[in-house]
């Protein structure tokens, strides 16, 4: 009897033990997806490791409001464009419109010391777009790899541009990143779907250039129109857009992150703001 009751002791005690042993791993294994899911959306740019930047609030604790119309920027038609390069002297850009970004996200924030110039214009095929971006240091991911996208490369110093035709589903549109060292990523977004498509190509053409004598890096893009829209570019075509630029160590909320239209959000992505985009005007 004495040996049937350790016996039974004995089992009950391994069953809750192999319950508990259960139930452990249960919720290290769901702990681990979540990790999993974070790194995941972090990866595509939902979740980043620190807080975005603090929009700076007027007396009244009030971020400021975007005025529509947002502004635009009109780009000419070019016949012929000679070869995608970085200087912005040679005949490529010499018919090339421009813009700057020159302040934050809510476009309280000058960082006059950084403006960044934009040189673009379009053919029948193309859209070309060169950044002219002075710094101070260089924040890079190393060694280079201009093989294949380089997701998280909004980490460090890089220039975005946000590109849509769809005026309707407007959370629908491109992404185009490029860094100094010439590293780039493009997506296909579709905020509705949380999809980010890094698996998408679009077939551009992109290049970066560190000019360290003069303290400029560079960097430039030839995007397929036909990536972007399935319609033909004509003069009057307008899209959707933003430019950016994402400078400075550390973490994001001491890094600068500015936009061409001013987005005006906390606590969220200052880009991925789709309501508050300028417009992309073809000319001729």
């Amino acid at each position: 009897m004495c040996c049937n009751a350790l016996l039974l002791l004995f089992t009950r005690t391994q069953k809750r033990a192999w319950s508990s042993m259960m139930q452990s791993s249960i919720k290290r294994l769901a702990f681990l997806v979540v990790l999993l899911t974070l790194a995941v959306w972090k990866g595509y740019g939902i979740v980043h490791p620190a807080p975005y930047p603090l929009a700076p609030q007027d007396a009244a604790g009030k971020v400021c409001e975007v005025e529509k119309p947002t502004g635009a920027f009109s780009i000419p038609y070019v016949l012929h464009a000679g070869e995608l390069n970085t200087d912005p002297k040679s005949a490529t850009w010499t018919h090339a419109s421009s813009t700057w970004i020159a302040r934050d996200c809510t476009h309280q924030i000058d960082y006059s010391k950084i403006k960044t110039q934009v040189l673009g214009f379009w053919t029948d095929t193309d859209l070309y777009l060169l950044f002219i971006s002075p710094y101070t240091e260089l924040n890079l991911w190393l060694p280079a790899d201009n093989s294949k996208d380089r997701l998280n490369l909004w980490d460090r110093d890089v220039v975005e541009f946000f590109l849509g035709d769809d005026w309707t589903n407007i959370r629908r549109y491109r992404e185009f990143e490029i860094a100094p060292t010439g590293d780039w990523v493009d997506l296909a977004i579709d905020l509705d779907k949380k999809s980010y498509g890094a698996e998408w190509n679009s077939g551009w053409q992109r290049l970066g250039r560190i000019d360290e004598k003069n303290r400029v890096w560079y960097s430039a893009a030839r995007v397929p129109l036909s990536s972007v829209s399935e319609k033909k570019v004509v003069a009057g075509t307008k899209w959707r857009a933003n430019l950016y630029r994402i400078d400075g160590r550390g973490p994001d909320s001491v890094r600068r992150f500015m936009c061409w239209q001013p987005t005006c959000v906390v606590n969220r992505d200052p880009n991925h703001v789709p309501e508050n985009f300028g417009t992309l005007n073809f000319t001729k």
